[in-house]
């Protein structure tokens, strides 16, 4: 196929090549726009009757009772903790590879984060490490269903039910996605989800907070909704504090976002459907190039819903030892798209274990922990979150099926597999390069 591009060969594809609407995201139309201007010229952006409407419908689409519309994910998330009861001393599991989003805020609620690994198969929460890591205050664990591939659900959820553990599903990068028929966000005690730009379901800023219980479902509201207190509390329970949030944060949802989320549910599945149909045009011209791995749901009834940031599985002992960056620079060069790695494990961070953030004087993760618990040694050795972004290329994220682009993609993912070795040959110059200079400099 020739010299690779990456070295000065022709590419596959060019930037250039592309249309302008392969990776664009979100997909705007006519009746988005006529609905934030609706509310822009009715002065209607800080009321609650159209978010009141997309909480309805977006219930109503996961089949749930209850829907509360947030400002963003990340307040949907903490609603969600505030709403199961996590408070100080207490301790939330969260698999460490995931956006810090889906559990920083519990240490302003008092709690302590104790991280878990993932599963290398499916980059998804480890059941034996999540069930290994719970103690006397555990008191929830955070499920992500991480780059839209759906968490093992049923072992979660005996270890949750066996422990006395609230579940809590962030639904982040797997909006509309499934779980053996089960929609995403409807299995755990509740769910909370962002709604951004980025995100599969897009409508500008916001967030989603699901459940089935109703005194999650009050909690939630208390801790943020002043302004809906009433509709779930009587006079007689709220007389003593009037409707002051019990959290002292305003979490309403703009309303123009609102607006764009009740069209965005006219359109969503369809758009999804067609992101499905090239990831897996995709795919089926790459599963035979040795090395790659496929990352999707075995299970009947599962899905990659909206395919968020997906990546997939990369051995670089198939191709000697080259690293997924350059891989991932060659395959980017051939075919403009191609990615790499995942989030960083948050394991590693220092804000879960010794950072004063309040100013009490200690740090703040061990502030409610008994004398001599170690948050670092709640959570231990995570071997596989050690070592993941060593392991994973990322997919082009194609909005549009063009499937003759696409053959395009596969021939440029054929071309590096086939040429692995002018890798090898650069990698080694550019290391001698290097140690040349290194030498000169100790000189």
């Amino acid at each position: 196929m020739g010299k690779l591009a990456l070295y000065g060969g022709t590419p596959v594809i060019r930037q250039d090549e592309l249309p302008e609407d392969l990776f664009h995201w979100p997909i705007v139309n006519d009746a988005m726009r006529k609905a934030q201007t609706d509310v822009l010229d009715a002065g209607n952006m800080s009321g609650t009757d159209i978010s009141r409407k997309f909480e309805e419908q977006f219930a109503e689409w996961h089949g749930v009772k209850y829907a509360l519309a947030h400002c963003n994910g990340t307040s949907s998330l903490l609603a969600a903790m505030y709403g199961v009861g996590l408070g100080p001393g207490d301790e939330v599991i969260c698999p460490s590879i995931t956006y810090w989003a889906s559990c920083t805020a519990a240490l302003g609620l008092g709690a302590t984060v104790v991280f878990c690994d993932i599963c290398e198969k499916d980059l998804q929460i480890d059941p034996a490490s999540f069930e290994a890591r719970i103690t006397p205050r555990t008191k929830a664990v955070i499920v992500v269903h991480y780059m839209a591939h759906p968490a093992d659900m049923d072992a979660i959820m005996a270890i949750a039910r066996k422990h006395g553990i609230k579940v809590i599903e962030d639904v982040s990068h797997a909006q509309g996605g499934h779980y053996k028929g089960k929609m995403l966000g409807t299995i755990g005690d509740v769910a909370g989800m962002s709604l951004m730009s980025g995100k599969s379901f897009a409508i500008g800023e916001g967030g989603m907070l699901l459940t089935n219980d109703f005194e999650i479902y009050r909690r939630a509201i208390r801790f943020g909704h002043y302004d809906r207190i009433s509709k779930v509390f009587s006079p007689e329970e709220f007389k003593d504090t009037n409707v002051v949030p019990f959290g002292g944060h305003k979490f309403r949802m703009h309303q123009v976002s609102a607006a764009i989320g009740l069209e965005q549910l006219k359109k969503y599945e369809s758009e999804i459907a067609e992101i499905d149909a090239a990831m897996k045009y995709l795919w089926n011209g790459m599963k035979d190039i040795k090395g790659f791995r496929m990352i999707y749901p075995e299970d009947e009834g599962s899905d990659k819903s909206g395919w968020y940031a997906s990546r997939f599985g990369y051995d670089p002992e198939a191709f000697e030892g080259v690293d997924n960056v350059t891989f991932s620079k060659a395959l980017d060069k051939e075919a403009p798209g191609f990615g790499t790695f995942c989030n960083f494990p948050l394991h590693l961070s220092s804000v879960f274990y010794n950072t004063d953030i309040f100013g009490h004087g200690s740090p703040t993760a061990s502030y409610f922990l008994p004398p001599g618990v170690d948050p670092g040694k709640l959570t231990g050795e995570l071997p596989v979150a050690m070592t993941i972004n060593q392991r994973l290329l990322g997919e082009p994220p194609f909005k549009k099926f063009y499937p003759e682009l696409l053959d395009r993609y596969i021939e440029g993912a054929h071309k590096v597999a086939e040429n692995y070795k002018e890798l090898l040959v650069e990698e080694k110059v550019e290391s001698q390069i290097g140690n040349i200079a290194l030498t000169k400099r100790k000189s």
